[in-house]
């Protein structure tokens, strides 16, 4: 059944398997050690680290395994801080990184360091002025993504590392997403990525940091992988992953045409057959395998379980499965519609035939999810006005509730009259407004009140 998730975890690619099965009779020896197994090891290790800092763009003595991209990630932005902390502990972000990034930077504000975060248009892509305004004298690092892992969208590295350069501020790139089909351009000082997002291994990560770059590693010191992963290399595993990435580098340009046909289709298909949803990220700068879009009224926990009962593993940034109940903190930055969220991204050797099965499949699940939740066509039809205004009871109704009862009485007001939602879900901060933007209302704003928030709806048409 089609697998549709790499985004998440790409299915280890054929090299890997054969790379790992085949280091694993030569590669269990440590490298550290002189006799004939160590030195044999020793060659897989630095030929693995020769592989992988090619495709890196890199030297082989700027790059380090660790034990997964979020350990690259953690040892990296703590190197670099802590290498610079003379110059000043301000730390600059966008608002749609990683939560790896975004961890890390709730460390150091809480180790007394300042954090600011660089806002995001409603395609999820930063500016490189909007970086240029917020570098300084006092900054000692500053982090983008290559790519955004929940809506695919492309980030101008090469512009916004022009930007930090200038500023002599470092830039630290997380290329997760997007290492395994092709280099990142500019002049990144620090590079992390993971091997399962490429098809690699788990439990495999990159760090690079570029020479010159000062770099104190954290925690207690070690003498392998030049101090910055302490512990014995995963060596059968380093192995696997560069050979891997230097495999899906070979075929990445025409797997890369090939499934930007297919997300194409999928981009203007499901527009068109499923009423009420709104694509995400960037049309034209983004990765060719992965689209997102956001279906009104849908809980998405139950459309994602309909879809794995069709056969099809997705993922989603709605906050309809999320135990915390608030939604994705890239959909929130961008401003979009969080409710009935799916994430495809496509694996090597995806079909059409698959991605039109997904098509085929997906309309009536939705429907069926809305008819679920009371939100069918007769449910939300307009009616003659009968107040100017009206103010409706959503407390502990939970997404996507609160939209479906401003929508059931939005045709109760007249045109100019408003409806007030009260609402003590989080989510409703986000969807609301996105609501109105869909359905051609206008959002007035919020107030608190001692329940929960009053979200404020214009009606216009």
């Amino acid at each position: 059944m089609p697998y549709f998730d790499t985004a998440s975890a790409a299915p280890l690619h054929p090299v890997a398997r054969q790379a790992l099965q085949a280091s694993l009779d030569e590669g269990w020896a440590d490298p550290a050690r002189l006799y004939r197994e160590g030195r044999r090891a020793r060659m897989l290790l630095d030929a693995a680290r020769e592989a992988a800092a090619e495709a890196v763009g890199c030297r082989p003595d700027e790059l380090v395994f660790t034990p997964s991209g979020t350990h690259a990630v953690h040892a990296g932005m703590a190197g670099v801080l802590a290498g610079r902390r003379r110059v000043g502990g301000h730390l600059v972000v966008s608002a749609v990184e990683h939560s790896s990034v975004l961890h890390a930077a709730e460390v150091h504000e809480a180790g007394g360091g300042r954090v600011e975060e660089v806002p995001v248009d409603r395609f999820g892509r930063v500016s490189a002025s909007s970086y240029g305004s917020l570098v300084g004298p006092s900054t000692a690092l500053a982090c983008l993504q290559s790519a955004n892992h929940e809506v695919g969208t492309v980030q101008p590295v090469a512009e916004v590392a022009e930007v930090c350069a200038a500023a002599g501020v470092p830039l630290l790139v997380d290329a997760a997403q997007s290492l395994g089909w092709g280099p990142v351009p500019g002049g990144w000082s620090v590079l992390c990525a993971s091997a399962h997002k490429w098809g690699g291994p788990a439990g495999v990560g990159l760090l690079a940091v570029r020479k010159g770059v000062r770099f104190s590693p954290q925690g207690a010191a070690d003498e392998r992988e030049s101090g910055r992963s302490p512990g014995f290399v995963n060596l059968p595993a380093a192995v696997a992953a560069a050979a891997s990435l230097r495999a899906v580098r070979a075929e990445a340009d025409a797997e890369a045409a090939r499934l930007r046909i297919l997300v194409d289709r999928l981009r203007r298909r499901v527009a068109r057959l499923v009423p009420d949803v709104e694509v995400v990220g960037h049309p034209d700068l983004r990765l060719p395998h992965l689209v997102t879009f956001s279906c009104l009224y849908v809980d998405g926990e139950t459309l994602l379980h309909g879809l794995d009962r069709a056969g099809y593993s997705v993922s989603s940034g709605s906050s309809c499965t999320s135990s915390t109940l608030t939604p994705s903190h890239v959909l929130r930055a961008m401003g979009v519609l969080s409710e009935g969220n799916v994430r495809v991204s496509l694996p090597a050797g995806t079909t059409a035939a698959e991605v039109n099965g997904f098509l085929e499949v997906l309309p009536g699940l939705v429907a069926g999810v809305r008819e679920q939740l009371g939100a069918g066509a007769a449910e939300m039809a307009v009616s003659e006005p009968d107040a100017e205004s009206l103010e409706v009871d959503a407390l502990g109704l939970r997404c996507p509730q609160p939209v479906i009862e401003l929508a059931r009485v939005i045709g109760r007001v007249p045109v100019g009259g408003t409806v007030t939602v009260l609402s003590d879900d989080e989510v409703a901060r986000l969807d609301i407004p996105a609501w109105c933007a869909m359905r051609g209302q206008v959002y007035v704003g919020e107030a608190p009140r001692p329940a929960g928030t009053a979200y404020t709806v214009r009606r216009a048409v």
